[in-house]
């Protein structure tokens, strides 16, 4: 995985915490890679358990990948 910083409200992070608090994830990166997930699923991917998407790396020409859910984790 890569490391990625974010900027956001602090009322976010206060409810990350709660969230963490709570039990419902390890950690707030946990959290917020399953709400980043939930977006893709949405907005991308469909509501399917395979997802498929167009990867485009270092100028190459556009593959369409296959990923199963674990890779989501």
């Amino acid at each position: 995985m890569r490391i990625v910083t974010v900027k956001m409200p602090e009322s976010y992070i206060e409810a990350i915490d709660e969230l963490v608090r709570l039990g419902r994830f390890s950690s707030r990166s946990e959290a917020i890679r399953a709400a980043v997930r939930e977006l893709l699923r949405k907005e991308l991917w469909g509501s399917n358990t395979e997802y498929e998407y167009v990867h485009r790396k270092r100028g190459k020409v556009p593959k369409v990948l296959s990923i199963d859910e674990e890779d989501l984790i």
